[in-house]
């Protein structure tokens, strides 16, 4: 019998949400809330069947926005009872090193992702808001989380230690945990299953660009290395993340500049990356006009960013000894075949070359016939990843 499965992703002022029935993974329905918690009315979108339908909402908090949803599913006649819900899975950012796979939210496990939180300032609050709000909505309903850390819980230690005094790392747990692992484990066996092979035998390669970016390299079907470290502050330059910079700047700040800790996070996390450098938007899609436009500061912005790609590429290459498959997904990733060839430009020499009318095109293969290397664009699914996890464990 077809067991329902809701995958629950709750940004600080968003709630996306996706109804599946399993083990078909078919999608019953699905939908956005944005504008939560602030001083606009919320934002209401969703689509179910031939039905699609955008509309705004009072102002509403991330419960009401819960107590919205599940009325919603029962009034459209989605959803004939809530019993038949019988799993929510939430997406949770960091996991740190207690959860090395999914898991089922007792009350212990819930006190330690509360405890997390100082990892994840900006993710783990929000996610247990949409965790205790589900609980508290549907108190028989197995809540499921699902971590973006896990995935990369199985890099070896060479590549999460960072050399500092060791005793951080035993005592404060300071490591490389990484993100999108979600994204990266489902592109990563999607890739896989399109060219008839077991992931277990590739090397593949997963950029993960959107407004927040990040590279895997999967190595054996697991999680080799990845561009995210501590927080999801670091590896690439992103929407308005600096990612990896010299640790001395802030120092240099703070003394020089009298900024504080405070300061610092902020200009690192808000006000860096597309839009620090531009000085126009944190958007690719604005940078890419304003490049073609001649504008040299988001030409210089869009070449900082793929030039770290490619470096990335470059080095995970070298680390596997080797790579059959580069993956791009996320929006960026799927959406601009210009920052797609950028990327892969001069990685001729590794196998890597694209086809420029199949890129251009968005085919899910793009690199130019006869190469070594397939390059792929695959539509990322965090929510059907969700439920997967979540329907295995309920």
């Amino acid at each position: 019998m077809p067991t329902k499965i809701m995958s629950i992703n709750a940004g600080s002022s968003s709630l996306k949400f996706q109804l599946f029935e399993m083990p078909t993974e078919k999608t019953v329905a699905k939908g956005l809330f944005e504008r939560l918690g602030s001083q606009d009315n919320a934002v209401f979108s969703y689509s179910f069947g031939t039905a699609k339908e955008k509309k705004e909402l009072n102002r509403f908090s991330h419960k009401e926005a819960v107590d919205f949803l599940l009325n919603f599913l029962i009034e459209k006649k989605i959803l004939s009872s809530l019993e038949e819900l019988k799993g929510v899975g939430h997406r949770v950012a960091h996991g740190g090193e207690a959860f090395p796979h999914s898991c089922v939210i007792g009350i212990q496990e819930e006190a330690v992702i509360d405890e997390l939180c100082q990892l994840a300032p900006l993710h783990n609050p929000v996610n247990l808001v949409g965790i205790r709000s589900f609980k508290e909505a549907l108190p028989g309903v197995k809540q499921v989380a699902v971590f973006d850390t896990a995935f990369h819980q199985t890099m070896p230690s060479k590549n999460y230690i960072y050399p500092i005094p060791y005793d951080y790392y035993t005592q404060d747990g300071i490591r490389k945990y990484g993100f999108h692992g979600t994204s990266h484990q489902y592109v990563g066996d999607e890739a896989a299953k399109a060219l008839g092979e077991q992931v277990e035998s590739l090397k593949i390669i997963s950029c993960h660009l959107g407004n927040g970016a990040s590279i895997c390299a999967i190595k054996n079907g697991k999680s080799f290395d990845t561009s995210m470290g501590f927080t999801p502050l670091a590896g690439l330059m992103m929407g308005t993340r600096c990612g990896d910079i010299d640790p001395s700047i802030l120092t240099y700040l703070q003394k020089n500049k009298k900024m504080t800790p405070e300061d610092v996070e902020a200009m690192m996390n808000q006000q860096s990356g597309f839009l620090g450098v531009s000085q126009l938007s944190n958007d690719s899609r604005d940078i890419l006009k304003a490049a073609s436009e001649d504008n040299p500061q988001a030409r210089l912005a869009l070449d900082i960013f793929t030039n770290r790609v490619k470096t990335t590429i470059g080095a995970y290459a070298a680390e596997m000894g080797g790579i059959d498959v580069v993956i791009f997904t996320a929006g960026i990733g799927e959406n601009s075949a210009e920052i797609r060839q950028l990327c892969c430009s001069d990685l001729a020499f590794l196998g890597i070359e694209l086809d420029e009318n199949r890129n251009q095109e968005g085919q899910s293969f793009i690199q130019k016939d006869g190469k070594s290397v397939y390059v792929m664009v695959i539509p990322t699914n965090e929510e059907l990843k969700i439920a997967q996890d979540t329907f295995e464990l309920v």
